[in-house]
């Protein structure tokens, strides 16, 4: 699974890397080096609802996806990842993936290898340079016990797709976020296709062609604590 993982961009570079407009109050989001479940995550999507024309929007969504037959938010914690194989017809993220997708961006994310004796090892998976299109799904929970115009009443949730990873990093962990090239993004987003077969075939390509470029790198422990959350988390073990 995809449980922590890196966005180190600010606003506007979101915006210019995903030719997005602002689509809501982003003041929650910043750079962080240990993004955790609940955590507000930006996410790329599309609007369709504001003709004559579809808009692309950032957005601050709340990391783990929220049905919207929940009693409250708190269960999104166990939901911040869904499987590629399985997404259509899971009952939480049939709508979202045939419907409400998104690209949640990325610097890099972090995945544990397990160890001999139990002990877990943090790596630090990530390109080159630039930032990663992880392919995503995306819900609007409505809480009831809030006033219709009251500013927190939709709560905008994501998960992250994951598949099973490249060969050079199976070694790490058995699971991999799903992943987009730049030109696939249109097609991901656009919300009239809804087709989950090619869409999960057009994930599946685009993991293996950005994983190709993926490098990993050891790093400490202390990405294991939430409270933490600096550069110096991405630093390689000397």
């Amino acid at each position: 699974m995809c449980g922590r993982y890196v966005v180190d961009a600010g606003i506007e570079d979101l915006m210019d890397e995903f030719a997005a407009i602002a689509g809501g109050d982003l003041r929650d989001l910043g750079r962080s080096y240990n993004v955790a479940p609940t955590d507000a995550v930006p996410v790329v999507l599309e609007r369709t609802d504001q003709p004559p024309e579809a808009t692309r929007q950032l957005h601050a969504a709340r990391w783990g996806l929220v049905p919207p037959w929940a009693k409250d938010v708190s269960g999104g914690a166990r939901m911040i990842n869904a499987r590629l194989e399985t997404v259509a017809g899971k009952p939480a993220y049939r709508g979202p993936f045939a419907r409400r997708r998104c690209v949640v961006p990325a610097s890099g994310y972090y995945e544990w290898q397990r160890l001999a004796g139990g002990a877990k090892q943090p790596f630090y998976i990530h390109p080159g340079g630039g930032l990663l299109a992880m392919a995503g799904v995306f819900e609007w929970w409505r809480d009831e016990r809030l006033p219709p115009d009251h500013p927190d009443r939709w709560v905008l949730s994501a998960s992250v797709l994951t598949t099973t990873p490249a060969d050079h990093l199976a070694h790490i962990h058995d699971r991999m976020p799903a992943m987009l090239s730049r030109d696939q993004v249109g097609d991901w987003l656009n919300r009239s296709n809804d087709d989950t077969g090619l869409l999960a075939d057009l994930a599946r390509a685009g993991t293996a062609e950005v994983a190709a470029a993926l490098t990993a790198r050891p790093v400490g422990l202390g990405v294991g604590n939430v409270r933490n959350n600096h550069p110096d988390l991405i630093t390689a073990l000397s």
